[in-house]
């Protein structure tokens, strides 16, 4: 698959091959759906929790006879069913996290790779770099991209201007290579990877 290399004022700038084995397959919902899962469920914080009846500060005594009183059976006023009680099979505090196997992961992440390039939704430009960090100046030329809403992955570090200038752009997100992620990918309609991203990608699907 071959593309053209943009750079950040809208020139051309050569052209890429991109792996078919990274770029050209054919995007799975299952397997996007089950990576987005996994991602999500995992930084779930899961500090949810309610006071379960030992853990209600109330008396334990036995709230009347346990006959003759033509009511109901009832020992302690902590229980679930009374008012001030503990609540019955509440949320505790726990892990959401499940696991997915890597090689899952791997091949969900080509996967949105392969989405984005089979939408045209796919840009690669030469490099992510400012010659100083204005964001006026960036949107700009995001403006001549048609960039609105889109993630950006660089090379195995950002450089500091670039990463000064973006940070302030909404629905723009900025991520070093080794932070690509299939949830990231999704939620943004556009996806931009530098030549050194792409070179980094290949090498690791090697």
């Amino acid at each position: 698959m071959k593309l053209d290399i943009t750079t950040l004022e809208g020139k051309k700038a050569g052209s890429v091959d991109l792996n078919e084995a990274i770029f050209g397959l054919e995007p799975r919902a299952d397997l996007l759906a089950r990576c987005v899962r996994w991602q999500l469920a995992k930084r779930q914080a899961g500090t949810h929790a309610v006071k379960n009846r030992s853990d209600i500060d109330r008396t334990t005594k036995k709230l009347y006879k346990q006959k003759g009183t033509g009511s109901a059976r009832h020992g302690a006023a902590s229980a679930p069913q009374f008012r001030g009680g503990g609540r019955a099979f509440g949320p505790q505090v726990r892990s959401h996290a499940h696991d997915l196997p890597k090689k899952v992961r791997a091949l969900a992440l080509r996967h949105a790779l392969s989405s984005k390039a089979k939408g045209a939704s796919l840009v690669v430009i030469d490099d992510a770099t400012l010659s100083e960090p204005k964001t006026k100046a960036l949107v700009e030329r995001f403006g001549k991209l048609g960039l609105g809403n889109a993630l950006i992955i660089g090379g195995a570090e950002i450089e500091t201007n670039f990463q000064l200038a973006a940070r302030n752009i909404p629905n723009i997100d900025v991520l070093p290579v080794q932070g690509i992620n299939v949830y990231d990918i999704l939620r943004r309609e556009k996806l931009v990877l530098t030549k050194a991203a792409v070179d980094a990608l290949e090498a690791r699907f090697k």
